[in-house]
């Protein structure tokens, strides 16, 4: 127990200090590396927790997809972050009043949680016993079972993400080389060559 208790608070601490850094640090690249340890270090704890399923989830997933992306992303489109640091204060309201509002509702939630007792007769289906099934399939019978339809809206939230991210990245540039491919499909012989009589002694 004491070997667990020291693994908890020492992926615990890191979490919380990475989590920090992310939104302190001044260089996006070094946020996004501090994202990606605090993926690692969250994925500790649900190994702890007796959850190995989420934390290899967490580890492909996050940090081999999404943290990675984020920072071929920063790297790539060279933002000018000083320019958008500019207007940081003109917003500031907003955003403290938008973030308290976050973390009264996190509260009102938890406080709920404990005070609420659920009805037997709309209580969820008894979860079965540890030893009987595995990690994946304790979660699978419960995400499609009692949370199917909240897994389904999740997902089209997803697809709605993913349109607008075609959409943003689609839009009209000028001196941007774009692929046309119905001119592709309608090109002939005659427009892909050109014959040229060349001369003895002389070139193209």
């Amino acid at each position: 127990m004491i070997i667990q208790a020291m693994a908890f608070y020492l992926f615990a601490t890191v979490t919380v200090a990475s989590a920090v850094m992310v939104i302190s640090v001044r260089n996006p690249v070094h946020s996004v590396l501090f994202l990606i340890l605090t993926f690692f270090n969250a994925a500790g704890l649900f190994v702890l927790l007796g959850a190995e399923f989420l934390a290899m989830i967490l580890v492909i997933v996050y940090v081999g997809a999404v943290a990675v992306l984020f920072l071929f992303v920063v790297m790539m489109l060279d933002i000018d972050f000083v320019e958008l640091r500019q207007g940081f204060l003109n917003y500031l309201p907003v955003g403290g009043a938008i973030g308290f509002i976050l973390v009264l509702e996190l509260i009102l939630v938890l406080g709920a949680s404990s005070v609420i007792q659920v009805p037997e007769g709309m209580a969820a289906s008894p979860a079965p016993p540890l030893g009987e099934v595995t990690n994946t399939e304790a979660l699978g019978r419960i995400l499609y079972t009692d949370y199917v339809y909240l897994f389904q809206t999740a997902g089209l939230v997803l697809l709605v993400a993913m349109i607008g991210a075609i959409v943003l990245t689609l839009r009209a540039r000028e001196g941007v080389r774009r692929q046309n491919i119905s001119d592709q499909v309608a090109r002939t012989p005659a427009l892909g060559m050109e014959l040229k009589d060349v001369k003895p002694g002389q070139g193209l």
